[in-house]
């Protein structure tokens, strides 16, 4: 008999979730986030996270909420732009980032969940993030604490690559559009983003899911991510989905 893996709350599916883990998050800003297996995790208060995500959510929704509750004690990321938050605790030492160049922070990814240790790849190469110094702690009056160090180059066929390792994580917390009993995931369109691979590369992957459905109502050729990758179901109900950011046009441009 399959493993029941649906969960009845926000707070049960995170439970075990303590301080010092580190999570992968999906979403893309505030496309496709976890909102309520992120609310359960501030309400829980679990501290000094690393929290692997494409960026850090907005000042009062989405990984901001962590972040203003100071519970995360590293970013790993390829975006940072539109929270204060995460811009204040940066610049003042509260907080560790390490900026990742979007597709290398993908692949790094996939490799964690393929059992690949390490990979090269052409992205920046002879820029800061292969020579090392981008600054990823900040001590008193701007002093640079701690900065990425300088990574392995290679050539190959006349062309330098960079060596960049694989992440894994202790935990993934996802959300995706419709899953079965048994954990098939469906995602909507741009909502997909990096969470299927961030279901391979986590000891344990953790899913809100808008609609559950029978076991068997997935067709096999449409699943995201097989059920072997998942496993807790969380039924978020509603949902906020803010848009990160909106943009208005002058009349007449």
């Amino acid at each position: 008999m399959a493993r029941n893996k649906v969960v009845a709350s926000a707070a049960d599916a995170i439970a075990d979730i303590g301080d010092g883990a580190t999570l992968m998050v999906g979403g893309f800003g505030l496309c496709g986030i976890p909102e309520h297996l992120i609310a359960a995790l501030r309400a829980r208060g679990s501290k000094q996270l690393t929290v692997i995500s494409n960026n850090c959510g907005v000042d009062d929704f989405g990984l901001g909420l962590l972040l203003g509750n100071r519970q995360i004690r590293k970013m790993v990321s390829t975006y940072v732009g539109e929270n204060r938050a995460f811009e204040q605790q940066f610049l003042t030492g509260e907080l560790e980032v390490e900026l990742v160049p979007q597709g290398t922070f993908a692949e790094r990814i996939r490799a964690g969940g393929a059992g690949i240790p390490a990979f090269f790849t052409p992205t920046g190469v002879g820029t800061q993030v292969s020579e090392g110094g981008l600054p990823q702690r900040y001590g008193p009056g701007g002093t640079v604490l701690q900065a990425s160090p300088k990574k392995e180059v290679r050539e190959f066929d006349g062309r330098r690559y960079v060596l960049e390792t694989a992440l894994r994580a202790d935990f993934a917390l996802l959300k995706a559009w419709r899953a079965d009993t048994l954990g098939n995931l469906l995602f909507r369109k741009t909502t997909r983003n990096f969470s299927p691979m961030m279901a391979t590369a986590a000891r344990c992957t953790i899913v809100e899911v808008e609609e559950l459905v029978p076991a068997g109502m997935i067709d096999p050729d449409a699943v995201h991510v097989p059920c072997v990758y998942v496993d807790r179901l969380l039924v978020g109900g509603k949902y906020e989905k803010r848009i990160e950011q909106r943009t208005v046009r002058a009349k007449g441009s």
